[in-house]
């Protein structure tokens, strides 16, 4: 493979060289993180040029709302959006000698490295400064988001002069003055927030450092940022209206290095704990400090010792695959929320795109990964939903619904938001899709207890919504049918009887039965609480069983083909390769009506039902569909190919699944969608490790325990994997 940006190093991402033109891409691809809290790779010193990149700090769940702006407005249409802010920078160091403050994009430097460590969890920056007055000093930056502190971030600064001694400032900064990117063309970029989205903080002082407090509008949310250092002297500190500063004045020697330890906290919460919100953000950057920076690093490289034992994962034979694969399970530990009142954006916490919303990514991409991995943040991830339960419940009955919950298709705090509902609202999937993981999440956990604690109450009413949607229609035979939904493929919109829908309907609900049936033979106590209080009637599960049993598949005898929906081979075919490349996506080039009307999919959700139900089809079904729906599909979405390499696998076509395989490795690293600054594909990035386990290894897990039917593409010599 060629072109690669980043040499190719098993455990390492670095650049050589600073180029404006990468700058954006490489801060997503150098982020931290720990799943609370995460910093782009963004330099610490900032630019000169202030529209050159786009600096971040960003907390799992902390959000505003706007009010959705619509031309024409309907019952029920979502009321706010919601955007995952960028929040007090408390990251910026600055050095200046002589009146001159080093940036990358205004001063000559030499020597520089930058490098993403996946196994100590840090990235380094190394350079050598030549200022205007001719002095030369190496300057060697380390940044960490600790997983042993998951409130705390810290960084080492050490300066070496190499050819004086004298006066070397250094300036340390909470910078209070930030905002959100502003809604572009594309629907997947920034936000509608308009300025400063915060209030003007408020600071404090404690030792060696400050304490601000800034609140939202809306959402009355406060976020506490507090900052203390470990430097050799005395330090200097002062406030304005946005910023607070930590200077000092160091004396330095020829060849004798110096170093200054910055360490960040934030808190967040109710606006009506701002004080407290501020005393546990201190408290928790002098504890980060009382620790040490070398116990902090010691802590990061524990953490990924263990991490990596638990995701170890080999291929042998294309070392720059096995670098993009690692890459993608290294920051997927860095977005994954586990606290229950958070969960994993479509772009972890690595940048704007999306909002910072969650989606069915979650439930379908990300969770199978860590239930193998690490199966206790795969039920944080579930109990995240089981927070948002009563604003589901709530969403159903505005959507017309009596009984049962409609959980969002993009959200953070628990409320739809997605203002365009043919390929949002729409998707009920969602329900269909939380369920599913809840059954893999039991089944492979034995996790009874979360079961009739949690689960089973989502799978109750996720049930009730599709008993309640779907209708027993004459004119399909009789059988149970799901009209007016959008499955995963965003490109076949508001269409009666989707596949896919229909398929993880019926899946949940005999799930649910089985759930109540198991609870009344083993914990009768439990299933007597839940009915009482979901006040469910006699005979409910009953009839789930029997729309399970008799849901309509859409399936034409002539072909034997499995249809997207009913009405998918009416459509006009567009053949793809009649389209120019520069009108891809079609999203942004055609309206969505022109794009409706053709028969071309963004991603195949048959093929995803395909891989996640494979017991339903037979090997020579599977083959038709792959075929078929391999022509018309575009791959705008970041979660297509990944899918496609696994059928691949399965119906023989080893080859064919590593050239899928090989889109999904590297797609943030290669930037083959041209939108890596945004952020990283997180989903994508779950479904490569799902390439090598499910695809090429042919992991399969069910009731029966986990099988295995492996292939070897010819690219490879041998591959390998640890499950937990």
């Amino acid at each position: 493979m060629d072109g690669f940006t980043y040499p190719v190093h098993p455990w390492c991402i670095t650049e050589n060289s600073f180029d404006k033109a990468t700058v954006k891409k490489n801060e997503s691809v150098f982020s931290l993180g720990n799943g609370y809290l995460g910093l782009r790779g963004s330099y610490e010193e900032g630019f000169q040029d202030k529209h050159l990149g786009v600096r971040g700090t960003h907390l799992n769940a902390f959000y505003e709302t706007e009010k959705i702006r619509y031309g024409e407005i309907a019952y029920a249409f979502a009321e706010e959006s919601q955007t995952m802010l960028n929040v007090t920078d408390a990251r910026r160091i600055c050095v200046t000698v002589e009146g001159e403050t080093f940036h990358m994009d205004g001063s000559d430097c030499t020597d520089f490295e930058r490098a993403l460590d996946m196994r100590r969890g840090v990235l380094t920056r190394s350079l050598v400064w030549n200022t205007r007055s001719g002095k030369r000093l190496h300057m060697l930056f380390i940044t960490l988001v600790s997983f042993d502190h998951p409130h705390a971030a810290a960084i080492r600064l050490t300066i070496t002069p190499l050819d004086f001694e004298g006066k070397v400032e250094v300036t340390s900064q909470i910078d209070g003055d930030v905002k959100n990117l502003t809604a572009e063309n594309d629907p997947r970029v920034g936000s509608g927030l308009q300025g400063r989205t915060l209030s003007q903080p408020v600071f404090g002082t404690i030792e060696n450092g400050g304490v601000s407090t800034q609140n939202t509008q809306h959402t009355q949310l406060c976020v506490a940022c507090a900052m203390t250092h470990a430097a050799p002297k005395e330090e200097s500190i002062k406030a304005t209206d946005w910023q607070m500063t930590v200077s000092w004045a160091l004396d330095v020697q020829m060849g004798k290095p110096i170093s200054i330890d910055k360490f960040m906290a934030y808190e967040w919460g109710s606006t009506k704990n701002t004080d407290a919100l501020a005393r546990d953000a201190s408290k928790a950057a002098q504890a980060a400090r009382a620790a040490g920076f070398d116990v902090l690093l010691a802590g990061q490289e524990n953490t990924l010792a263990r991490y990596w034992q638990d995701a170890g994962i080999e291929l042998e034979g294309d070392d720059a695959l096995l670098q993009g694969l690692r890459f993608n399970l290294f920051h997927l530990l860095q977005s994954a929320g586990h606290d229950g009142r958070s969960n994993i954006c479509a772009k972890g916490l690595t940048g704007e795109g999306y909002e910072g919303h969650y989606f069915w990514d979650t439930e379908t991409y990300v969770l199978p990964m860590f239930l193998f991995i690490q199966p206790e943040k795969a039920k944080g991830l579930l109990m995240y939903r089981y927070g948002i339960l009563d604003d589901a419940r709530e969403r159903a009955r505005e959507m017309g619904h009596p009984q049962g919950a409609l959980f969002p298709w993009r959200t953070i705090g628990g409320k739809e938001c997605s203002a365009y509902y043919p390929a949002g609202t729409a998707q009920y999937h969602i329900n269909a899709d939380i369920a599913f993981a809840i059954k893999r999440y039991v089944q492979a956990t034995e996790d009874m207890d979360f079961l009739c604690g949690y689960g089973a109450e989502i799978l109750v009413e996720t049930a009730r919504l599709w008993a309640d949607l779907g209708f027993y229609n004459p004119n399909k035979g009789g059988k149970f049918c799901i009209n007016g939904v959008t499955g995963p493929d965003e490109y076949n919109a508001v269409v009666n009887n989707n596949c896919y829908t229909n398929l993880m309907a019926a899946e949940n609900l005999a799930f649910a039965a089985w759930s109540l049936e198991w609870m009344r033979a083993n914990r009768p106590q439990a299933e007597r609480d839940l009915r009482e209080k979901l006040n469910l009637r006699a005979g409910e599960e009953v009839a789930w069983k029997r729309a399970a049993e008799n849901i309509y598949i859409p399936y034409d005898e002539a072909s034997g083909l499995y249809l997207q929906d009913d009405a998918f081979l009416d459509r006009l075919p567009w053949p793809l390769e009649t389209i120019p490349k520069e009108n891809f996506p079609l999203l942004l080039h055609y309206h969505p009506l022109v794009i409706y009307r053709h028969q071309v999919c963004k991603q195949a959700d048959m093929v995803l039902a395909l891989f996640l139900l494979r017991d339903r089809f037979t090997l020579e079904e599977k083959r038709r569909c792959f075929e078929f729906y391999e022509r018309l599909t575009t791959h705008d979405s970041s979660l297509s190919m990944a899918t496609f390499s696994i059928i691949a696998a399965e119906i023989g076509e080893a080859d064919k699944a590593y050239s899928y395989f090989r889109g999904t490795a590297r797609m943030d690293l290669d930037d083959t969608h041209n939108n890596t600054k945004d952020g990283l594909h997180m989903a994508n990035m779950a479904g490569t490790w799902m390439d090598v386990t499910s695809g090429f290894a042919g992991m399969y897990a069910n009731e029966k325990g986990l099988s295995f039917k492996p292939t070897l593409p010819k690219a490879l010599k041998r591959y390998a994997f640890t499950v937990a």
